[in-house]
């Protein structure tokens, strides 16, 4: 009884800030959208019906999936080698460290891309030192298009991987990789047969909170996608404030936020199965 009164601060703020506007976005999306571009007040689920019978759609969902799949999974392949550092090091190194890895995460997310957008861009720092070097003839195209979409997605979910790594190596039982060692492994035997698999369910808990917020991320691929780039995120941007259609606007909202949900609800029921516990 006193943990729920404790709660109960946090639990009307979650339910003010965030069920009372998920409550009045599910409102909105069973509205009628008439053929002027007015929403008349209804409850239908027209706009459900029409975004999944559209192929355009399920592009739009293949496409974002893909795309943040991929860039997770570069993700934590690039945070692994970091997070292996800070467990090596000393404890006199390791806060420094692990500081310096979530340290893009000190920075706007936005700040961040505009200085990708300086480096990657037709005259930016990469093109001018490959021309100026006679590698390449012309600019390379690594802005405005999925390349840059990727190169940015991943740069933002790295700290986040490494974050996770960092709880989930940590729980890890040097004496295991001792004993390999003292059984005649080296260490790159030793890595891929007890480090690694001792380590799958802190990789998969980081792959699978990326992929989350890779499929929720706008920001990137509007800036770096320069308008030709179409993710969920983007439409419901261009449906709600470029076409003005607040219930389809809403509608694939929630199509989104569900779909994430079994997401988080797949990541739950996996870690429950006996022997893949992170």
């Amino acid at each position: 009884m006193i943990g729920w009164l404790l709660a109960l601060p946090a639990l009307c703020i979650l339910g003010i800030a965030f069920l009372w506007p998920l409550a009045a976005l599910f409102r909105i999306s069973l509205n009628r959208t008439l053929d002027s571009g007015a929403m008349e007040v209804a409850v239908t689920g027209e706009s459900y019906a029409k975004l999944l019978g559209d192929d355009f759609t399920w592009q739009l969902v293949w496409d974002t999936v893909t795309l943040a799949a991929s860039a997770s999974a570069m993700a934590v392949l690039l945070a692994l080698p970091v997070a292996l550092l800070v467990r090596a090091a000393s404890p006199r190194w390791r806060g420094v460290l692990a500081l310096m890895g979530i340290a893009p995460l000190l920075i706007s997310g936005t700040a961040r891309l505009v200085g990708w957008m300086a480096i990657l861009g037709d005259q930016g720092l990469i093109n001018v030192v490959l021309q100026g070097m006679g590698v390449i003839g012309e600019p390379l195209r690594m802005i405005n298009n999925w390349t840059g979409v990727r190169i940015g997605l991943v740069e933002s979910l790295m700290p986040y991987a490494v974050l996770v790594l960092l709880a989930g190596l940590g729980r890890l039982d040097g004496r295991l990789e001792e004993a390999a060692a003292t059984l005649g492994a080296n260490r790159v035997r030793t890595f891929f047969r007890v480090t690694l698999p001792l380590a799958a369910p802190a990789l998969l808990a980081a792959w699978l909170l990326d992929v989350v917020l890779g499929i929720s991320a706008f920001i990137t691929p509007k800036l770096m996608g320069g308008g030709r780039v179409f993710v969920l995120a983007t439409e419901i941007y261009d449906l709600a404030l470029e076409s003005v259609n607040w219930p389809a606007a809403a509608a694939l909202a929630m199509l989104l936020l569900a779909g994430l949900l079994a997401l988080l609800l797949l990541r739950g029921v996996f870690s429950w199965l006996p022997g893949r516990r992170a």
